[in-house]
């Protein structure tokens, strides 16, 4: 019912017709082509498989990269905590309660216990003077010209408590000393920072003795950088000067520093602030408003004259500090003794 009928009935009966003539003939070459495409999603198993193990590369990849990020991440606090100790802490560690960062008050509250009251008797008479502890055992930086000829020191801290010192080692040329507290520990240590990083209108904070007021407080601003100040490198000038009782004992051709003066002086680049400094003030701590040491504060400029006694001179807001890192840079030096 399904066939159609033939003319000549040649193909009437099927049984005759061989099932592999025409058939084989027509289709049996056509099976190696047709294979050889479908051999070609052979490979699909295997790109299955490679999908199937890509995770596992991926994540293998991933904690390889957090490996390194880990320890990229690690070297790096090393670096930030080991290069700076001191003033590492710079950048990591808080000196002043985040309550209170940015105020006069807060830096005050923070950096008071690290500045010291210096009292340097010498055959040429007294000094009163600053300085900085940097060590929890006693090591205190300051001015040479504070320090410079003393056969005695003594030293006051914030608490009270006074020690006996003794010179560790000085640099005239760039007015700095180191000196040693006896049988000091647990003091608490300043910050110090980097003045490399200082600005021209930064806040800035000065701590010192003024006159022997300890622990006295004032505040201001950078005014400038790299200025050129000149201090004497003569040992006990400013004693002699005020046993004399002539004009203020700080004064030097028509400048009055924050130290002694007399015929050999030194030059060095200094920071300007305008922080009201004083005869005392020599050795104390410029701070920045985070809490950290930028200078150690040693001269000052008034306008008055020679004949001006040391109750007419006061500070008109020109005072200049050693940059940290000078002190930094020379501290090696100090500690081995040197005493240029």
């Amino acid at each position: 019912m399904t066939e159609s009928p033939r003319p000549n009935g040649a193909y009437g009966s099927p049984a005759p017709v061989n099932p592999e003539w025409p058939p084989p003939p027509a289709y049996a070459p056509s099976p190696q082509p047709a294979q050889e495409p479908t051999q070609e999603p052979a490979p699909r198993p295997a790109k299955k498989r490679k999908r199937a193990r890509g995770p596992a590369a991926l994540l293998a990849a991933v904690a390889i990269v957090a490996a390194a990020v880990g320890g990229g991440t690690a070297y790096g606090i090393q670096e930030l905590a080991g290069g700076d100790t001191a003033a590492a802490g710079s950048t990591s560690t808080t000196v002043v309660p985040s309550s209170r960062k940015g105020t006069v008050a807060g830096v005050a509250e923070a950096v008071t216990p690290s500045i010291v009251e210096i009292n340097a008797t010498s055959n040429a008479g007294s000094s009163t003077g600053s300085g900085v502890i940097i060590t929890s055992d006693g090591e205190i930086v300051t001015n040479n010209h504070v320090v410079s000829g003393a056969t005695s020191i003594e030293v006051r801290t914030s608490d009270g408590t006074t020690y006996a010192a003794e010179t560790v080692g000085t640099d005239s040329g760039k007015d700095l000393a180191l000196i040693k507290l006896r049988d000091a520990s647990g003091l608490q240590a300043a910050t110090l920072g980097d003045s490399d990083g200082v600005q021209v209108g930064d806040q800035v904070v000065a701590i010192g003795s003024p006159e022997g007021l300890t622990g006295t407080v004032t505040s201001g601003i950078v005014s400038a950088l790299d200025r050129d100040v000149t201090v004497s490198t003569d040992e006990g000038q400013g004693q002699q000067q005020r046993q004399q009782g002539g004009g203020w004992p700080f004064e030097y051709g028509g400048q009055e520093f924050n130290g002694d003066t007399g015929g050999s002086t030194t030059t060095y680049q200094a920071i300007q602030t305008d922080a009201s400094l004083n005869p005392g003030n020599s050795g104390g701590a410029l701070i920045d408003m985070n809490g950290h040491v930028i200078g150690v504060n040693s001269a000052m400029y008034s306008s008055s004259g020679s004949g001006s006694s040391s109750s007419d001179a006061g500070s008109v807001g020109l005072g200049f500090a050693i940059p940290i890192d000078t002190v930094t840079s020379d501290l090696p030096a100090l500690r081995s003794g040197s005493t240029t």
